[in-house]
């Protein structure tokens, strides 16, 4: 019997992989693109491990001023979005059990043959330890799913039945395969709901979260006259419909949307609350230099009062399309 823990269960470590020259964030100044990754990596490592995955590990190991809890790693990337070709971890047989889907890059939108090259090397360097790796050819992302541990996925059609990733497969069709490798169970499918610059197809951790097995965060848009208004009143409408495997509503928390936050060329980025990341002891959610910064600040206490709560700017993040969720992969014990 296999399951997928929700992310809230105790850690092992979380993955990352660092910018580098040959990564789009090349073109921006390096050292700025490095400053969200450093912060997110020291608020982690402050009391669990952080496996760092860089082109140098000296010059890496350098950035920081302490390394507790930190191992530096090489091995080449494409890009710095590990949540979506990391390890996703499943129980079976209350051992941990790594998965390795395929990443094609997010529909073959971007070069990928590096990232998807990364779980293989990451284990045969031993890493990993003795935990079994599963190498599945099937394309999943790990952002585009969410688990509350006993056995519910809440994702959305507009990814995980997209025709640039498994040929477009229908729900059944992806129902059917997630069965099989997560042991999944139930499936709450959102067909609406979408962030303006995201390249994911709509990735549920940019959209909507379980908290716990009774509660999902999703991300609510009130003004009328934004571009988002009609799809995420939709979601809305779709989460109140929604039941827990014991057959009542959902607790429903709205998320604010931040101001709208544009580029140099004048193109709308993803900011999205619902990019946050559960840690063993903490949760670090991503802030924009906005006026819910402190929102949702709040909310974050109330959720999670055993837990420390840790505010990371990520404006540099949203820049390259991405959050600090997309940067993280937790691997489950």
């Amino acid at each position: 019997m296999r399951r997928m823990p929700a992310e809230w269960e105790k850690q092992q470590c979380v993955l990352m992989s660092f910018p580098h020259e040959n990564t789009d964030w090349a073109e921006d100044n390096l050292n700025d693109a490095l400053s969200p990754f450093i912060r997110i990596a020291q608020a982690i490592a402050y009391k669990q491990a952080v496996y760092i995955i860089c082109q140098d590990k000296d010059k890496t190991a350098s950035l920081f001023c302490s390394t507790r809890n930190m191992t530096f790693i090489e091995i080449p990337t494409n890009d710095t979005w590990i949540r979506d070709y990391g390890y996703i971890s499943i129980k079976e047989k209350e051992q941990t059990k790594l998965l390795n889907f395929t990443f094609n890059g997010w529909g073959g939108k971007f070069e990928a043959s590096l990232d998807n090259s990364v779980n293989t090397i990451l284990h045969q360097k031993g890493y990993m330890g003795t935990t079994a790796l599963e190498s599945i050819d099937f394309v999943l992302e790990g952002g585009s799913i969410e688990s509350d541990g006993e056995g519910t996925i809440l994702t959305t059609s507009q990814c995980l039945c997209h025709t640039n990733r498994n040929k477009g497969l229908n729900k059944k069709e992806v129902e059917k395969k997630l069965q099989e490798t997560l042991g999944a169970q139930r499936f709450l499918w959102l067909d609406y709901g979408y962030l303006a610059g995201d390249d994911t197809d709509s990735h549920v951790d940019t959209l909507a979260r379980f908290v716990n097995s009774q509660t999902i965060l999703y991300v609510k848009c009130n003004n009328s006259d934004d571009e988002h208004y009609v799809a995420l009143q939709k979601m809305e409408a779709q989460l109140k419909t929604f039941q827990t495997k014991e057959g009542r509503p959902y607790k429903l928390i709205a998320l604010p949307m931040t101001d709208d936050i544009y580029n140099t060329m004048g193109k709308r980025l993803p900011a999205t609350y619902a990019n946050f990341l559960i840690c063993n002891n903490a949760l670090l959610y991503p802030t924009y230099n906005d006026k819910n910064d402190k929102t949702v600040h709040e909310i974050f206490k109330v959720l999670f009062p055993d837990r420390e709560i840790i505010p990371i700017n990520c404006l540099k993040l949203i820049e390259e399309g991405g959050s600090l969720h997309c940067s993280t992969m937790q691997v489950t014990y």
